[in-house]
């Protein structure tokens, strides 16, 4: 059974341009992946984050975030360390295995974090670790530091682009279109 299709033809960009249609150039948003087994830590970091102009995503325990990073892998992972099932450290060493450009940093509000550290060291990881409870200046300056940049920060503009034509600014304009 044939349905009826939609052509869809190409258009060259000049009459685009013509047209008054402008393309979308807002950079892509990094992505972060913020893992805690506190839910109200993971969703509040995320909340603060994407505020801030970058992709954020919760997750809260470590084989779900291993998940979530192998199918759209993150620029930054930020973890809670003492976690039940796999530990923060294990999930940054096994993301860093998958994704080598992967930044990570590391926040606790445990003493026995300094072992586990120690251990990672030993196998050749070395990680950033944040005291708990985290500021959120102080969390978005090492994720600066860390070289994850939000458009944002990046541009200097934290207004988002978006496809403009002659309707749109009509609309802005509070002008009615004709039908």
């Amino acid at each position: 059974m044939w349905m009826n299709s939609t052509r869809i033809e190409s258009i060259p960009v000049s009459e685009l341009t013509d047209k008054g249609i402008r393309p979308d150039v807002t950079p892509l948003r990094p992505v972060v992946l913020v893992v805690d087994d506190e839910p109200i830590i993971a969703d509040t970091i995320a909340a603060i984050l994407n505020s801030k102009g970058y992709a954020a995503s919760a997750a809260y325990e470590g084989r779900t975030a291993l998940q979530m990073a192998l199918l759209i892998p993150p620029a930054l992972l930020i973890t809670d360390v003492a976690m039940p099932g796999m530990s923060g450290i294990e999930l940054a060493i096994d993301v860093t295995k998958a994704i080598p450009d992967c930044r990570i940093l590391l926040f606790s509000g445990q003493e026995v974090t300094h072992d586990l550290l120690r251990d990672a060291k030993a196998d050749g990881y070395e990680f950033v670790l944040l005291p708990k409870p985290v500021h959120p200046r102080d969390l978005l300056a090492e994720i600066s530091s860390a070289g994850v940049k939000a458009p944002a920060e990046s541009t200097g503009s934290s207004k988002p682009q978006h496809v403009e034509n002659d309707s749109t600014r009509r609309q802005e304009k509070g002008e009615e279109l004709a039908g």
